[in-house]
């Protein structure tokens, strides 16, 4: 079974990346195609792969400013040549699945989500901080384009896989396609619950607006209570401005600084809606309680009373009414580490190779 990775760029690590490496892993002689690679921005474990990129790599910033040319997208992962392949693995959130394959070929997408900008969250990126005049007048003509490609080419897809069965729900919403669900891959093993814990709350996250980490600054600023922030991000001199002096800002931080947060922090703090949300998952397996907003991945997540809590409004009031009567010593540190372990990257990646091989044999027997 000759197997190629599609994904739609490798300039950046977050949790779709990790998703690829484990793909990685499981098919190790699968190249990787992808728009643009920036090794500098990645995982040094990309950097001894085959990994083929499209034109827009050769266009001016293409490997930084990629996302400038997300018009000729579509385009580009129409280019790759796909046809020496049985299997075809997509990691997509935004055209991956795009790609074309031949009748013999089968295609499976693992999807993180349809594209947010085109679609669940199109009037939060319209209308968002560094959106000007101008941005906003072409946004919604190059937009409904998108939305038309975007839908076109989920019928390319064989087989869907949702991270999630809020993801899955909306494959089913914009492609109308139903779609199996297999969790996204956690290292559990790696974060470890500490002996002892510290006097601070935190967050692990890119600084960008959909984060909503503005209401975690705003929350503790009035609460006086240490929050520990790691990550860096466009959003980050705003959030600096209106944060009170107890709100740390740490930058980007080593694996080794990240685990020790993790494990010794009173509680991990999630206020923005994600697809699946793999950081509070990191943090159960750490053994650490989450507050998060009650919406998104964080619902098949995150327990209730028993790993963590929810705050139901997206507002600052609501996440600090939750932490001022927060008692991280109601929680059991071996419970929500155990609670942690479903989503290990070994289960994943054992998941997802039965669901190829199983697919792809009725593939080869039906024709289909």
């Amino acid at each position: 079974m000759k197997v190629a990775i599609v994904h739609e760029w490798l300039a950046n690590m977050g949790g779709s990346e990790k998703v690829v490496l484990a793909f990685k892993e499981i098919f190790p002689d699968a190249p990787i195609y992808t728009t643009v690679y920036n090794p500098d921005k990645v995982d040094p474990a990309f950097h001894n792969m085959d990994i083929r990129t499209s034109f827009i790599q050769k266009l001016p910033r293409g490997r930084t400013a990629y996302q400038s040319y997300l018009p000729l997208m579509p385009t580009a992962v129409e280019q790759f040549d796909l046809s020496g392949y049985d299997v075809v693995l997509s990691s997509s959130h935004a055209v991956a699945k795009g790609v074309l394959t031949g009748a013999n070929t089968l295609h499976i997408t693992y999807c993180h989500t349809p594209m947010r900008y085109a679609w669940d969250f199109y009037h939060e990126y319209l209308n968002g901080p560094g959106v000007g005049r101008v941005k906003r007048m072409l946004i919604p003509w190059l937009m409904n384009y998108i939305r038309m490609w975007d839908r076109l080419s989920a019928d390319r897809v064989d087989y869907f896989i949702a991270n999630s069965g809020n993801v899955a729900g909306r494959i089913r919403k914009h492609y109308r396609r139903e779609a199996a669900v297999i969790y996204p891959p956690v290292d559990t093993e790696y974060f470890t619950p500490a002996d002892e814990i510290g006097d601070y709350y935190f967050i692990v996250s890119r600084l960008i607006p959909y984060k909503r980490i503005d209401l975690a600054v705003a929350a503790f600023t009035r609460l006086g209570l240490p929050l520990k922030i790691a990550g860096d991000g466009p959003e980050r001199k705003r959030l600096e401005e209106i944060a009170g002096p107890s709100v740390e800002f740490l930058g980007r931080v080593s694996d080794a600084e990240m685990k020790k947060l993790y494990a010794e922090c009173k509680a991990f703090i999630f206020p923005g809606e994600e697809d699946f949300g793999i950081t509070p998952v990191e943090a159960q397996a750490a053994g650490r309680p989450v507050i998060a907003y009650g919406a998104g991945g964080c619902l098949e997540t995150v327990v209730s009373g028993v790993t963590g809590e929810f705050f139901q409004s997206q507002t600052a009031d609501a996440l600090a009414e939750v932490v001022a009567g927060f008692d991280p010593g109601r929680y059991q540190t071996g419970l929500i580490r155990q609670h942690a372990l479903s989503f290990d990257r070994e289960l994943f990646k054992k998941r997802i190779y039965i669901f190829v091989e199983n697919r792809y044999r009725d593939f080869k027997k039906n024709g289909r």
